[in-house]
């Protein structure tokens, strides 16, 4: 899976894209989360549905990294 997401210096100042593209793990995880389908994600980005599924696989292996916070109640 992580093969399909690059962190390089070089492109888009090091944030997580799709291997290949400028396309960044945020803009695919925010626009799923705004309710564009997947097929809409790969015509307006010219990803593929395994770039999209890693894209979210990788954020994630993030959360779930992250320790809990509990919030304030």
């Amino acid at each position: 899976m992580f093969d399909r997401i690059a962190i390089d210096p070089r492109v888009c100042h090091g944030k997580p894209v799709v291997t290949g593209t400028r396309v960044p793990v945020t803009i695919i995880v925010g626009s799923v989360a705004a309710g564009m389908s997947f097929a809409d994600i790969q015509r307006e980005y010219e990803v593929t549905v395994e770039d999209i599924r890693a894209a979210l696989e990788y954020a994630n292996s993030l959360v779930e990294r992250d320790p809990c916070h509990p919030l304030a109640g």
